[in-house]
């Protein structure tokens, strides 16, 4: 493991290419100027919004603010994320943020002044020609009618938006800049920096000294800070709470999936059928300790090699290629648009010092999409660039064919497309080897994939509607509370075949997703129906290409569970998840086979 480089020390093939949003920090100033201008123009339809004429006006100069300014705040919060410890960004990403409040304020009285005509008017002007193009605004106006306050109260809601993301921001610097690792040794005895980077690369060691050191290194550091994450979590749980009461929800995760439309059953179908199958994930556990010939599977040995002497050592360059190879069955035109991202600046590869860590893809209207990685050359690695192209491939053909309004796509739909990608990278892998090591190296992966991307986004997904009910609830939520629910969940989920370590307590405060609350759920309903729609384009070739296409350029122009019900899966059935799962035997089985 290679020193980690200073952003200055990166070379700029490895960078994304921000100036294809911004020239340069001047014009950034120049258009932050703009949207200052513009936003006092938007005053002028104060009182008026009763005719369809200066509806239609107002809606246009409020897409125009609002692009100019998610285009000011995603550059940046980038250019804060290239090194988070960069003062100048860190004032940048304020700046952007205050100025994104500002307009959320100014920008306020538009709904609650249309709101406050009569159902019969805001009937007639979604079926008004001259307002087509803000039909479903206009729909999804009415719908949620019952949770928009007056316009004095929503203007105050409005204000309160910097100190909404209070939590979420302490976390991020606490996580990002502050918090340090201790040195440990690695395979060699070499001292070596634990970070957030690298901490996987530890547990896949084949020492099993090396995996606890660095686990326990990982947890005893969390444990240090327990208290102030603890009352930063605690925060965030408020926060949610207020915004429930005040909007009038029976529930957060109700508020939580109004916002998609997406029926409470949903998510409550996903825990009790993943319970159904936890006998599946126990076997799993128990053919880990098998293979690993340990006496008991702790949860450092999550990720250690199940297969000796075998190891995938992938290059970015060897990672671009083989994921180029496997989404083949989706057509030249999506090839098109992944090797123009892989060659022109899109991604940022390398972890350096003080970048964010983790990866994802963001970007706004009307530039290309970016995604933010930190690569290592193994086989994760790998996989996470073609989930994170997966969505930045969405958003591409999302912004491509849907006005801006229509072309925000739910998180819902999102987690399709990317694991979607990630299924067929597997598949093609599988089909591609004739090693039994390598199969089973190959098998190991996809186990896991199920393992994190299914039962323990699953898990979270449990932690998180627990600890939201004993809020609502009035009940306590100590730092001792949070970790009790946690470990209690791990024994649950991890079976009796797991040694489950009383560290593992602790993880709930290194997970960023609980700062965007009833998230996760997302990842496993997404990974059930991307294994679907996976087999379909396998088994059935261009109309099911054609049909999985139909959702990537839909956007966010209908309720995610609809644009998936017209491709043909059913998210409000538990039957893509029980096919899932169904998949997961087959793997496990394949496995024991090769084992025997």
């Amino acid at each position: 493991m290679s020193e980690v480089l200073k952003r200055i020390e990166v070379s700029e093939e490895n960078k994304w290419k921000l100036e294809d949003m911004f020239k340069d920090q001047q014009t950034w100033d120049a258009e932050y100027k703009e949207v200052q201008k513009k936003v006092k123009e938007i005053k002028k339809f104060q009182g008026k919004l009763t005719d369809a004429i200066n509806i239609k006006k107002c809606f246009a100069l409020e897409d125009d603010i609002s692009l100019h300014t998610e285009r000011l705040y995603v550059y940046a919060n980038l250019k804060h994320h290239e090194d988070t410890t960069e003062s100048t960004y860190q004032a940048l990403s304020d700046k952007a943020q205050k100025l994104s409040v500002e307009i959320n304020g100014s920008l306020s009285f538009i709904t609650p002044e249309i709101l406050s005509l009569s159902d019969e008017q805001l009937k007639k002007f979604i079926d008004n020609p001259e307002l087509s193009d803000y039909k479903r605004t206009l729909e999804e106006m009415l719908r949620q009618k019952a949770h928009i306050l007056s316009q004095s109260e929503e203007a105050i809601l409005a204000q309160v938006g910097s100190l909404s993301q209070a939590p979420q921001n302490i976390f991020g610097m606490l996580n990002n800049a502050d918090i340090t690792f201790p040195k440990i040794k690695n395979d060699i005895g070499k001292e070596v920096e634990l970070t957030h980077g690298n901490y996987i690369q530890f547990l896949e060691s084949d020492n099993q000294e090396v995996r606890k050191s660095a686990f326990k290194a990982m947890y005893d550091t969390y444990n240090r800070h327990k208290n102030t994450i603890g009352a930063t979590l605690n925060a965030n749980i408020n926060k949610n709470n207020f915004y429930a009461k005040t909007r009038k929800y029976p529930s957060i995760l109700d508020m939580a999936l109004y916002g998609d439309n997406i029926p409470k059953e949903v998510y409550t179908n996903l825990i009790d059928t993943i319970h159904e199958h936890l006998p599946l994930m126990h076997r799993y556990m128990e053919l880990r300790k098998k293979l690993l010939k340990v006496d008991e599977l702790h949860m450092y040995d999550l990720f250690s090699p199940l297969v000796d002497e075998f190891r995938m050592e992938i290059t970015f360059e060897e990672a671009k290629d083989k994921v180029a190879e496997s989404l083949k069955p989706l057509g030249e035109d999506y090839l098109a648009i992944l090797n123009d991202g892989f060659n022109n600046g899109w991604i940022d590869v390398y972890e350096n010092k003080g970048k964010r860590s983790g990866a994802y893809s963001w970007g706004a209207y009307g530039t290309h999409p970016y995604v933010l990685l930190n690569h290592k050359d193994n086989l994760n690695s790998m996989f996470t660039l073609t989930h994170e192209m997966g969505h930045a491939i969405h958003s591409y053909l999302s912004d491509e064919n849907q006005k801006y309004r229509d072309a925000q796509y739910t998180i819902f739909l999102a987690e399709v497309a990317s694991t979607l990608n990630e299924a067929l990278l597997m598949d093609h892998l599988l089909k591609n080897t004739t090693d039994e090591k390598e199969k089973l190296y190959l098998l190991t992966y996809y186990a896991d994939q199920f393992r994190t991307t299914v039962f323990r986004q699953t898990m979270f997904a449990e932690f998180e509607k627990i600890i939201h009910e004993k809020a609502e609830a009035g009940e306590s939520l100590t730092p001792q509370d949070l970790s009790e629910i946690y470990y209690d969940l791990n024994v649950k989920y991890h079976g009796d075949g797991m040694a489950v370590d009383q560290d593992i307590e602790m993880e709930w405060a290194r997970i960023p997703h609980f700062y965007s609350s009833f998230y996760v759920f997302k990842y496993a309903t997404g990974f059930s129906a991307a294994t679907s729609f996976s087999k379909q384009i396998l088994e059935e070739g261009q109309p099911a290409v054609d049909r999985y296409k139909g959702i990537l350029k839909s956007g966010g122009s209908d309720y995610s569970i609809n644009i998936l019900k017209r491709a043909g899966v059913d998210m409000s059935s538990p039957e893509p998840i029980r096919q899932a799962m169904s998949v997961f035997e087959e793997v496990i089985s394949e496995m024991e086979k090769l084992t025997q």
